[in-house]
């Protein structure tokens, strides 16, 4: 396991995790793996200088953005940065974090938390030994390119943060990774957690069979293909696809509306189907291909969604649930979830901090993520398991080798 490895490089400076005010409870989680598995971690050199402040109870730095009566705000830090490698935590899309505005109650948009990191950037002043971001919800990722005369939010804000001093970033299933190719020269990392939804799909869901005559995975638009492929690869099932017919003579809402969604691929009679796909914002989308994929008779419909963002609240999905149009949904934890999501019986959560931790501990030694990032020897191991015994444990073991 990565976890527990012998990390004997020197670390790039001591270890200083900032977890912004939208991003607390992923930040404390990330921090707790990263305590034990230091204090745990048998190494002949932390007690040498390059080690110093190596053993800690928590690598959590404190900082904060108070706010004027006017809607202004500042970004402080509470103890020296100084020669620290830094790793600030932000979630863009968590809608949970209000303030006041001249006596009126406001809450947080992406913009707000966009600001917040920018200004605790600034507090640092240059002073770390290197900083690293990681935004699990790319800011503006929607926004990535150019269709007529409008604004290209997400590349000017990857050029802004390098500007500042930023050395690299660190984000979750971007929703077009070629994004990066604004700051060439600066260290971009898009991962994908396909593990943690196997690994999440295979505990919570115990009579799967997987394989091609029993299962599908479908792309619910051509932007999601390569994620659906890259899934199935690993199920050794077959990819369908829906495209979107869209009115492009109407605009609502700064898009073309959605005529229908028309599918390509075999059948999906009697099979179990998971709809993969970055993120379920209204779920509107989602829930037209599941209704589309039980009207060609599909057996369970599963959706996967790295952000699940329900802008439009969860009754849709427990209608979609009550009339077997869904059988499960399951995103991660790498933005905010309503709370009343863990009361659904239609939904499981896939835990993205100790991969984030295992990312930070290496990333902190100067060590390779090269086969953090490539997870499909564990993929392999935890279908090969739920094959042989119809369930998977909760923590991976590694096979042993003769």
């Amino acid at each position: 396991m990565p976890d527990s490895s012998n990390l004997i490089n020197v670390p790039v400076g001591k270890l200083g995790i900032i977890p912004l005010q939208s991003c607390t409870a992923l930040g404390e989680k990330v921090d707790k793996y990263l305590a034990k598995w230091r204090a745990e971690r048998h190494n002949d050199q932390k007690d040498s200088i390059t080690f110093a402040g190596y053993e800690k109870d928590s690598y959590i730095l404190k900082s904060s953005c108070p706010r004027f009566g006017s809607g202004e705000a500042k970004g402080t830090l509470s103890e020296s940065v100084r020669g620290t490698d830094i790793y600030l935590m932000v979630d863009v899309v968590n809608h949970s974090i209000t303030y006041k505005i001249c006596g009126q109650t406001t809450v947080m948009s992406p913009d707000d938390h966009y600001s917040d990191l920018k200004r605790v950037i600034s507090a640092i002043a240059g002073k770390s030994n290197r900083i690293t971001v990681i935004m699990p919800f790319l800011y503006e990722s929607r926004q990535h390119k150019r269709s007529t005369r409008e604004s290209l939010d997400c590349a000017i804000a990857l050029q802004e943060l390098i500007a500042m001093g930023v050395d690299n970033i660190i984000t979750f299933d971007a929703h077009d990774p070629r994004v990066q190719n604004a700051i060439p020269r600066n260290g971009f990392e898009n991962i994908m957690p396909t593990y943690q939804f196997i690994k999440t799909l295979l505990l919570t869901t115990p009579n799967l069979e997987l394989d091609s005559d029993h299962m599908m995975v479908i792309s619910p638009d051509e932007g999601a293909m390569n994620r659906a492929i890259y899934f199935a690869n690993h199920l050794g099932v077959d990819v369908g696809m829906f495209y979107k017919r869209r009115d492009y003579t109407t605009i609502v809402n700064g898009k073309n509306p959605i005529v229908a969604h028309e599918f390509l691929g075999d059948s999906v009679e009697g099979k179990d189907v998971i709809i993969i796909d970055d993120m379920i914002a209204s779920g509107e989308s989602m829930l037209d291909v599941a209704k589309e994929l039980k009207r060609r008779k599909a057996r369970r419909v599963y959706a996967l969604a790295t952000f699940g963002l329900f802008t439009n609240g969860l009754e849709i999905f427990d209608k979609a649930y009550e009339d077997g149009t869904i059988e499960k949904v399951i995103t991660t934890n790498l933005t905010y979830q309503l709370p009343d999501l863990f009361t659904r019986p239609w939904y499981s959560s896939a835990d993205m901090s100790k991969y984030i931790a295992i990312l930070i501990d290496h990333l902190n030694h100067n060590a390779s993520i090269s086969q953090l990032l490539d997870q499909s020897e564990r993929i392999q191991a935890r279908i090969a398991e739920y094959k042989a015994t119809g369930t998977i444990t909760a923590n991976y073991k590694a096979p042993k080798v003769d």
